[in-house]
């Protein structure tokens, strides 16, 4: 690892040499590309020289020590030596985390999709509970979520709802919600107070821009029909919902929110470019599984990445067999504690398959 992290300062100062060069000073456009790496390196030549200037004085402490100090400086050198010992571990953890290989869609924004499934009515109600939490943690993050498709029941629910979250991170977050969510509880409808079991499907896509994937006009259809649902006074009787389908692939994306067909169209566009990145992303993998069908499974109350059980208060994530108790405060969009702990396993689980 450390021949690795020197070749990377190596790297850093070999760049700052090729800036300062007048055949490189006087091209921008190269200009650019070399101060957008160096970019890239600094935070980890900034560590990993934090690193080496720690070592060094653990050498230098380690020698006063041999030198036979004074009684009553030896205990000081050691409590430093200790301290120093402890920030370069630090350090070292920190430097191995950095070295990991990074996903190319960290800093883009997602595409969510949930969907009720098994529990009828009472799933659907819970599609709308975990819409509602995310919502208000992308709120807590400052993000922007725009509702793209949704087709709500008569008591509030959601069979399905297809929106938008733009933010610094948003899919880099949004990424370990993917999977079968599932709830325990006792429905308000349920007059003799009996438990019922039901789950909601959650699918998390990063979005593509319009240059990473090349659609042919002639490979789509269009078709156009009013929306349907509550709305304005024109949302149902204008034609402005648009439903595209990729015929090569069979993919359909449909918009169906906005007043504007133009807008529709437009959002739309965008979860079919997603889905499309999506699956090319799959190819490239190797791939044998659809990525959606994995991110959100079959809906059976069996598949699960998370539990919501009410009478207990409890949330228990069984990726990483984590149970909290503030239930209420989860589903208000508090999410960071189940996050945090799904990214340092995800880390962990790295670290572990690199052997850093």
């Amino acid at each position: 690892m450390l021949d690795r992290l020197e070749s990377i300062k190596k790297r850093y100062e070999e760049l700052s040499q090729l800036m300062v060069q007048p055949e490189v000073s006087t091209d921008p456009a190269r200009l650019q590309s070399l101060a957008q790496e160096q970019a890239s390196l600094e935070d980890i030549v900034a560590k990993y020289r934090q690193y080496k200037a720690t070592s060094k004085a653990i050498q230098e402490t380690q020698a006063m020590l041999d030198d036979r100090l004074e009684p009553d400086m030896v205990l000081l050198a050691k409590e430093e030596l200790n301290d120093l010992k402890q920030a370069q571990d630090s350090i070292l953890q920190e430097l191995k985390l950095s070295l990991l290989p990074k996903d190319s869609n960290e800093a883009r924004d997602a595409i969510m999709e949930i969907r009720a499934g098994a529990g009828g009515e009472e799933a659907a109600l819970f599609a709308a509970d975990l819409f509602r939490m995310y919502s208000r943690y992308a709120q807590n993050k400052r993000w922007q979520v725009e509702i793209i498709d949704s087709n709500q029941t008569e008591v509030g629910g959601f069979k399905e709802i297809v929106f938008e979250v733009k933010g610094k991170g948003a899919f880099s977050q949004l990424k370990y919600e993917r999977g079968v969510h599932r709830v325990q509880r006792v429905p308000a409808t349920e007059a003799s107070g009996r438990l019922h079991t039901s789950t909601a499907t959650v699918a998390v896509l990063p979005e593509a821009e319009e240059i990473e994937i090349a659609i042919n006009p002639d490979d789509l259809k269009m078709d156009f029909f009013r929306s349907g649902g509550a709305g304005g006074q024109n949302v149902n009787k204008v034609t402005t919902a648009v439903r595209i389908t990729h015929l090569p692939t069979g993919i359909v994306a449909i918009c169906q929110d906005e007043r504007s067909q133009l807008r529709n169209r437009t959002k739309a566009m965008a979860v079919l470019r997603a889905r499309l990145f999506d699956q090319e992303q799959r190819r490239q993998l190797n791939e044998t599984t659809e990525e959606r069908r994995s991110q959100i499974g079959g809906g059976d109350r069996a598949e699960k990445i998370r539990t919501y059980n009410f009478p207990q208060d409890r949330v228990t994530d069984h990726r990483i067999n984590l149970t909290l108790h503030n239930l209420p405060r989860i589903l208000d969009g508090e999410l960071d504690q189940l996050i945090e702990a799904l990214a340092t396993s995800e880390q962990a689980r790295q670290l572990e398959e690199t052997r850093l």
